[in-house]
């Protein structure tokens, strides 16, 4: 079983530093002159590599003062170079290479200042010209590679977002294109309905005869299922908002519905799709306790959180959670409209007596 992934990371940059610090060791060991000294600044130069990740520029001043010292009093092979080429290397690719190129000017020099300049001093001092040359380059290839990794990255997440908004889009749109032409059809054939009762009703009447109760009951039931489909039909043809809860509120505390708003949160503008929704969801939730719940109190919260807007609207009316009512149009397509935008909804009475509607919604910036 593996570690954590920072335990890991932890692991393997010290083991870095013990390899460095093993090979510079190894080359000291093999000169008389090598002083106790010299194996602490070697320690510590090589030590400071195991920082790298957290710390460039302080490991870039510790490996390149140590190594400087190092080389100043030992006068030792080019393999001393290694803590401070790798502390440029992290540096630059960190993107201080301006710093990384003066750790690399000041440890040359130090380098140079050793001995006399001898064609060896002078050969071992461009080779490892070279190499710091290599590290700064190599650590700045490897912060654009990284950089361009992350940009592709970010563009495969954008694109997929990108991909499910509008196939949530699409999605909503072919409902509400299947809802608006079942409503019409719909309308259209219960009006025909109500018609006809009411014609024949009115030919009883005419007739004196007495309307049957079946007759009267068809012409109020498709009256109301008129009055219904029409409210829903006007919902899903309209794009655009009407107004706000706090209007909604202030509307049904005018019809004489005790109703009261609370927000609690940070307020901020949400997204058109999810201002849409909780406009929605506080309209049908007042419009089922007009009708249903009776002269009942109406509470209607919306809650700011960090990640998501939380729309609870509660009543005290005559609701019994042991008589759970059949979901209709209302609460279904409440449902459809908080599950195409990724929220959950909860619909029931409450244990207390009354209604509860609770809906989460993830809150977008505007769009």
């Amino acid at each position: 079983m593996g570690g954590h992934p920072m335990t890991r990371r932890r692991l393997a940059d010290a083991a870095l530093a013990v390899v460095v610090g093993a090979l510079v060791v190894t080359a000291a060991a093999f000169r008389a002159d090598t002083t106790a000294v010299d194996y602490a600044l070697i320690a510590l130069g090589s030590a400071a590599l195991a920082c790298y990740r957290e710390a460039p520029l302080a490991v870039l001043a510790v490996a390149t003062s140590t190594g400087s010292a190092y080389v100043l009093h030992a006068h030792p092979g080019p393999l001393a170079a290694l803590p401070v080429l790798g502390a440029v290397h992290t540096a630059a690719r960190a993107g201080h290479r301006g710093l990384a190129a003066v750790a690399s000017g000041v440890f040359l020099a130090a380098y140079v200042a050793t001995g006399p300049a001898t064609q060896d001093v002078v050969e071992r001092t461009a080779l490892l010209t070279g190499w710091f040359l290599c590290a700064v380059v190599t650590g700045l290839a490897d912060r654009n590679w990284q950089a361009y990794l992350r940009q592709t990255e970010q563009r495969a997440l954008e694109a997929e977002r990108t991909r499910e908004e509008a196939a949530r889009r699409r999605a909503g749109e072919e409902r509400l294109r299947i809802a608006r032409e079942l409503h019409d059809s719909l309308t259209h054939s219960i009006s025909i309905v109500k018609l006809q009762a009411g014609v024949a009703a009115h030919l009883a009447r005419k007739r004196g005869e007495e309307v049957p109760p079946a007759l009267l009951a068809i012409q109020e039931a498709s009256g109301e299922a008129m009055r219904e489909l029409r409210s829903t039909l006007e919902v899903l043809r309209s794009d655009e908002r009407a107004g706000s809860p706090a209007l909604l509120v202030e509307r049904a505390c005018a019809a004489g519905l005790a109703a009261e708003l609370t927000v609690t949160g940070e307020a901020r503008p949400l997204s058109a799709a999810v201002d849409r929704a909780v406009y929605r969801i506080v309209q049908e939730a007042l419009t089922n306790a007009v009708r249903h719940a009776g002269a009942a109190r109406v509470s209607v919260g919306l809650d700011y959180g960090e990640r998501e807007l939380t729309v609870r609207v509660d009543d005290d009316g005559s609701a019994d959670p042991a008589r759970p009512p059949v979901p209709g149009t209302g609460l279904t397509g409440m449902r459809e409209r908080v599950t195409v935008l990724g929220g959950t909804l909860q619909a029931a009475p409450r244990a207390q007596g009354g209604f509860s509607v609770l809906a989460r919604l993830p809150s977008g910036g505007p769009g």
